[in-house]
């Protein structure tokens, strides 16, 4: 060994004893916490004023790939502490003291993908889930038909509508809940027959498909008028996903009226609605006045409105208030999300 080398380790070894000193006077921290800022506080997104609320702290507890998207919440009209949600690919879950805590109650089942769920509007009991969710992500799943519980989730039943493969709305009549309608896309990845709108009078014993299109076009919505529940509402949506690309909207979609319970249809066209080829629609009647009804288009090409003034429901449109957002896609296409 060197000279030089036999002193630098001498001097090492002899600085030790003081090094060692200064670790027990000294604590030290990991390098990351001394140079970390102060924690900052979790920023609140849509936080609510409402004091019931403050208590608690929110966190996703998963699951954590994109299929963990909710696709439907459904609340009990006849008790509001009774809650449904349902996911992309994690089965359904309830609350029964208003959203504190959820438990799963569709875990034994053939498939985990929801796409809609609807409660009994007298009997929180009976409630149906259709299967398969809606929207047309790479990771969107299918499902086996509609489920129906008559013990409020304790066990369902299987009652039809399994080559639908998605489902994107349920609607019960309220005046007459044995008979319900669905709106069935129908299978995302190519043609087929099952889709459209459905209808049964039995509690969903027997099915009809009561509005159909081709094999390419489904429907994605469903509304009733709340006073005079023959009026239907519905929305088609022509759209098909491949392992590269995503064709959604065509002359497929569209929005239909009904004022004989399904038996007959009429495409709404024209009168403010934007002109151009249709991506996917969203629907809905107001309750207090059901001659308002509200459509959310996925348009290439802006709408004009014109003054509603009670007149003939569907027959005229009239502008959002201001602040409102619509969103036109391009060439009248689809986002691959929606």
């Amino acid at each position: 060994m060197s000279d030089a080398a036999h002193g630098f380790r001498h001097h090492v070894i002899s600085a030790l004893p003081f090094l060692a000193l200064a670790l027990a006077v000294f604590p030290m921290r990991p390098v990351a916490q001394q140079n970390a800022p102060a924690p900052a506080s979790a920023r609140a997104i849509n936080a609510s004023s409402d004091p019931l609320l403050s208590v608690f702290r929110f966190r996703s507890i998963g699951p954590a790939s994109m299929g963990g998207r909710i696709d439907d919440i459904a609340v009990s009209e006849s008790d509001p502490n009774i809650i449904y949600v349902g996911y992309a690919v994690g089965g359904v879950f309830k609350s029964e003291n208003n959203g504190v805590s959820f438990t799963p109650v569709f875990e034994t089942y053939d498939t985990a993908s929801i796409g809609d769920i609807a409660i009994h509007p007298r009997d929180p009991d009976i409630v149906y889930v259709g299967t398969g969710e809606g929207n047309n992500r790479q990771t969107s799943s299918f499902g086996d038909g509609i489920y129906k519980t008559t013990d409020g989730g304790k066990t369902f039943t299987n009652i039809g509508l399994k080559d639908t493969q998605t489902i994107a709305r349920i609607v019960i009549d309220p005046k007459n809940p044995d008979t319900v309608y669905v709106a069935a896309p129908g299978h995302l990845f190519g043609p087929g027959p099952d889709r459209g709108i459905y209808k049964t009078t039995d509690g969903g014993r027997t099915w009809n498909k009561v509005k159909f299109i081709d094999d390419d076009t489904g429907f994605t919505d469903v509304v009733l008028d709340p006073v005079n529940t023959s009026i239907v509402y519905a929305a088609s949506y022509q759209r098909r996903r491949s392992g590269c690309c995503f064709n959604g909207g065509g002359p497929g979609s569209g929005i239909w009226k009904s004022t004989d319970a399904g038996k007959s249809w009429t495409r709404l066209n024209g009168n403010g609605l934007p002109p151009g080829t249709y991506g996917r629609i969203a629907l809905d009647v107001s309750r207090s006045n059901p001659n308002i009804v509200y459509a959310q288009i996925e348009a290439g090409e802006q709408a004009t409105p014109e003054r509603v003034g009670g007149v003939d429901t569907g027959a005229a449109t009239e502008a959002t208030p201001a602040g409102a957002a619509a969103v036109g896609a391009a060439a009248g296409g689809a986002p691959a999300g929606g």
